[in-house]
């Protein structure tokens, strides 16, 4: 991993700088922002990590590190509007296998999605495209939930 850090030190490393950039600020883009540049700074081997903010039936661009990226994803299709259609993490080992996928970039080939939620409610997606197969498993899952419930917890709602 990065630096010689394991997973669970890149996760602790990247929640609290979270916390430490979101103390006192509570617009969501502007915490997006800060948290998609720290994912893209510390977490190894991706080549795009972003937000997705639910606007009815879309899930419309946030702010993101990475190439150019679909504007607006449709709910229900897609690793992303899968993952708001099941209220449920996903990882997909091999986006290639997976039904429905929407290539935003034809280098990415895994992909881990975490809903936002606030309650009950999904507010958008936090999404990580790795060029690897396999890139990510149950601890990346698990790191990302955690930053998701802190970006919730720090951030107003998105309208």
């Amino acid at each position: 991993m990065r630096g010689g850090m394991d997973k669970a030190e890149i996760y602790s490393k990247l929640e609290d700088e979270a916390r430490s950039r979101a103390s006192g600020e509570r617009n969501p883009i502007a915490n997006a922002a800060n948290f998609a540049a720290l994912m893209w700074a510390l977490l190894p081997d991706i080549n795009w990590a972003g937000f997705y903010f639910k606007k009815g039936r879309w899930l419309v661009l946030g702010p993101f590190m990475g190439k150019p990226a679909c504007t607006r994803l449709q709910v229900g299709l897609g690793v992303c509007g899968t993952a708001v259609a099941q209220s449920q993490t996903l990882i997909v080992p091999d986006v290639h296998n997976f039904a429905g996928h929407v290539a935003c970039d034809i280098t990415s080939n895994s992909e881990l999605v975490v809903p936002l939620f606030k309650y009950s409610t999904i507010l958008g997606v936090i999404d990580i495209d790795s060029p690897l197969l396999g890139r990510f498993d149950e601890a990346d899952a698990k790191g990302i939930e955690s930053l998701a419930r802190l970006f919730i917890l720090r951030s107003d709602d998105v309208t």
